[in-house]
């Protein structure tokens, strides 16, 4: 393992470019850095709210899922966020062209209901548009469920494709075919599954499925999920907080490989590098982004 930045504040997102460069996002600084391979940084972007998970789309323009902030909890080692800052306006889904630093917002309601936590994104290279997770907003006595999405890149439809998911939708992926949508919900340690069956649908199971997912796998003791990325050959490997571990689950649900890491909330990995073995983890409460080989090559993702 070898350690790209530190410092940082809540790093999150990270996202490979072909330069080897990883651009991520800071959520307690609302920053969108880019780290060059030699460990020098660069502000693209300060945004209102907070960014969360990003996605590199269209045009080479930088989709950002802006969760719209949290209150801020500072230990002599440690960062993590909590609760809902007075400043609070809504989630949103919004565009950085990198080139201009242009930001446009895409979304900020669906129908009737207000986005609460947008946090992460895949493009979909066979339906087309976007899918993305929202945590929802956790309060002092209560909270907003979240849901998954399903938008249009134009800023022209967006779907609620599955709500609720009680404990926050967080990581969110596709199999390498885009038959399947994975999503990790964060505070029960399970990762759901669907089928996809075209633009912002799913096919739902019955109650008592919260939200129509099937259940792929339920971590053991007291571990929370986070993001997700898939691999080249379908496992989907999660960000798991408290034990501080990268798990790897099958496409059928078994626990195949885990990988312990140096911070108690690994909370991104991405994969990038010329044979998309080399893993880039954001260590988010220490403020660290590091890099790794990896067991097993990750899928190259759409636009990137």
């Amino acid at each position: 393992m070898r350690e790209l930045a530190n410092g940082l504040r809540f790093p999150e997102g990270p996202v490979a470019l072909r330069d080897g460069s990883v651009v991520l996002v800071e959520i307690e600084s609302r920053r969108i850095t880019r780290v060059a391979a030699d460990g020098t940084r660069t502000t693209l972007a300060t945004i209102k709210g907070a960014p969360n998970g990003i996605a590199l789309g269209p045009d080479g323009k930088l989709f950002i899922c802006n969760n719209g902030g949290f209150l801020w909890v500072e230990e002599p080692t440690r960062l993590r966020p909590h609760g809902v800052p007075a400043d609070y306006e809504t989630g949103r889904i919004e565009v950085l062209d990198m080139v201009t630093g242009e930001l446009t917002r895409l979304y900020d309601h669906c129908g009737d209901h207000k986005l609460c936590g947008p946090n992460d994104i895949v493009f979909d290279p066979v339906h087309g548009g976007f899918w993305f997770s929202d945590l929802g907003k956790v309060r002092a006595r209560g909270r907003d469920h979240g849901g998954v999405y399903w938008a249009a890149t134009d800023g022209s439809k967006i779907i609620e494709a599955a709500h609720p998911v009680p404990g926050g939708a967080n990581g969110i992926g596709l199999s390498p075919d885009s038959k399947t949508l994975y999503v990790a919900e964060t505070e029960t340690g399970r990762l759901w599954a669907w089928d996809v069956e075209g633009p912002g649908k799913l096919a739902k199971q019955p109650w008592p499925s919260p939200a129509g997912g099937r259940l792929l796998c339920q971590l053991p003791g007291f571990r929370r999920l986070d993001s997700l990325a898939v691999a080249a050959s379908g496992n989907i490997v999660v960000a798991t907080l408290v034990s501080g571990e990268i798990t790897t689950v099958s496409p059928s649900g078994e626990i195949v490989h885990v990988e312990k890491m140096p911070d108690p909330m690994p909370t991104n990995i991405c994969f990038g590098g010329p044979d998309m073995r080399t893993a880039y983890i954001t260590l988010s409460t220490t403020g660290r982004l590091v890099e790794m080989k990896w067991h097993e090559p990750g899928l190259v993702l759409q636009h990137s």
